[in-house]
């Protein structure tokens, strides 16, 4: 079943292979027309599905899909076309360029926590970049992801897209196995262990593989900073969708001189947020989108609590069903942690802000670092000097300096990290010519008055002075001292003259 998608996809790319930018670039505009018309709508439907409230939703469906259209839109096309580029000192009389074609049909597995953004951040690149794609959307927001492909599929139809160009799957293991097997290259966004099998099964048709495994990003403040502004952001840092981010704040570092300060300031705004139903409109924060997630973060806290850490504050439920409760966790702060805790090696994927002191940037810096993970970062100090010279030190894909995230709203970025966060981009230039056959060209500059031609002393047969011409172009070209060079220049002109002249006696004497 899945390989029929594939193939049906595989001849409707060959057609769209042909499409002009100009049809491309209509198919985003009436997307983000609908878009921007039916917020609500959109955001109700991942909301259903997942139990984010509809703000979280409109800052992680609505906005960061939008922000990926416009680049889109702006710089798309002229990332697409042939770049040139540097020739060489040896082929000054070529024209050397890199050409980006499609790869055919891009295959994508998703997460459930952003069921919107996350069917339509690799279609986008997919199409725009002249491919197919085939999503396989996770079991846990079928539901959403089979609404939002009638969006996909209705505004590739007003464009006169060939039918079947994007095909948007429902299923488990099997199907996403399938998938990687029959296409030409596969992003997978979920779990490091989910993400090795892809990788394994990837291994056998050789395809490229775009991986992003989550992180534990690490959340750094020091001790001239703003505290108040800072726990604002902090707590949008931890809480967006109910902590349930790839690129959310799972690890806090404070400086020891605000750390009492910070603690307080943050226990004291978690402590007024409630937790209840997300379309009722009373709640800051939603559910868990998994049951048995909630029993997962529990645990971590009780072997941090076993550890020595100690829970400061916690936000409060609403009006919920005894049947309900299990869906729901309360946003949670921690102190008194280290690393021999699960909840600061392990990623959370839950609303929990687990603090810890440090007392110089060194030693955030060894803490920041002490993980598996390596998504990204953030950093905050007022001299933005020695926030940037913290986050050029952490081992990470994406860093925000004085920001939460803010790089992923900058779609003119790649976004992916390193470790078990995986590798590969998506996102900017560099995840959309991911989605490329990169070609490297090289073509005469003058043709056909100046062409390639093999020195006589390399021609075959070879000469016997080959290797002396060679050793002489070489350092002619490339040497360091100007007069060397010129010397072996006159060398290598001597050695052609001679060679010249050796080949008109002999035509003489024929």
């Amino acid at each position: 079943m899945v390989k029929e998608h594939v193939a049906q996809a595989r001849k409707a790319q060959k057609i769209w292979a042909e499409s002009s930018f100009k049809q491309r670039r209509q198919f985003l505009r009436i997307l983000l027309k609908y878009i921007i018309e039916h917020q609500e709508l959109i955001c109700e439907i991942s909301s259903r599905d997942t139990g984010k409230t509809m703000v979280d939703a409109s800052l992680g469906e609505i906005m960061t899909t939008c922000e990926k259209i416009t680049w889109l839109l702006a710089e798309g096309e002229k990332w697409l076309k042939p770049e040139y580029r540097s020739s060489g000192r040896s082929m000054l009389h070529k024209r050397a360029k890199v050409e980006f074609y499609p790869l055919g049909v891009i295959g994508a597995i998703v997460s459930w926590n952003y069921p919107f953004h996350n069917v339509f951040n690799p279609m986008l690149a997919a199409v725009f970049s002249g491919n197919a794609a085939v999503i396989k959307v996770s079991e846990h927001a079928s539901w959403s992801g089979c609404f939002y492909f009638r969006i996909i599929q209705a505004a590739l139809a007003a464009v006169g897209a060939p039918d079947n160009l994007v095909h948007l799957l429902t299923g488990f293991a099997e199907t996403g196995q399938a998938l990687v097997s029959s296409v030409d290259k596969i992003i997978f966004v979920g779990s490091p262990g989910v993400g090795k099998m892809i990788m394994q099964k990837a291994a056998e048709t050789l395809i490229p593989v775009t991986l992003e495994l989550g992180g534990k990003d690490a959340f750094i403040v020091c001790e001239d900073v703003d505290v108040p502004h800072v726990v604002q952001v902090a707590i949008r840092g931890a809480l967006q969708s109910s902590g349930q981010n790839c690129a959310g704040a799972e690890r806090f570092y404070v400086h020891r001189d605000i750390h009492s300060t910070f603690v307080a300031q943050i226990v004291n705004l978690v402590k007024s947020i409630s937790v209840g139903p997300p379309l009722s409109g009373r709640y800051d924060m939603g559910a868990i989108c998994m049951q048995e997630h909630a029993e997962k973060l529990q645990n971590l806290v009780n072997d941090a609590l076993e550890k020595g850490a100690e829970i400061v504050g916690r936000g409060s439920f609403g009006s919920l069903g005894e049947d309900a409760v299990d869906q729901f966790f309360p946003p949670t702060v921690l102190v008194n942690v280290d690393h021999s805790m699960r909840l600061m090696q392990e990623e959370a994927f839950g609303p929990i802000i687990p603090i810890m002191k440090f007392s110089s940037d060194e030693e955030a810096i060894k803490l920041a670092n002490d993980s598996k993970y390596g998504l990204g970062c953030a950093v905050f100090s007022s001299n933005q000097k020695r926030a940037i010279e913290i986050a050029s030190q952490l081992h990470c894909g994406v860093a925000a300096i004085n920001d939460f995230a803010s790089t992923y709203m900058c779609q003119s970025l790649p976004f992916g990290g390193v470790k078990h966060s995986g590798f590969g981009r998506f996102a900017g230039v560099e995840g959309l010519r991911a989605c490329c056959l990169v070609k490297s060209v090289v073509e005469d500059k003058w043709w056909p008055y100046i062409k390639t031609k093999i020195p006589k002393p390399i021609q075959y047969p070879v000469a016997e002075n080959g290797f002396e011409f060679q050793e002489s172009l070489v350092e002619a070209l490339y040497g360091s001292n100007v007069w060397d060079r010129l010397r072996s220049l006159v060398n290598v002109l001597k050695i052609l003259s001679e060679q010249n002249s050796t080949s008109r006696i002999r035509k003489k004497g024929q």
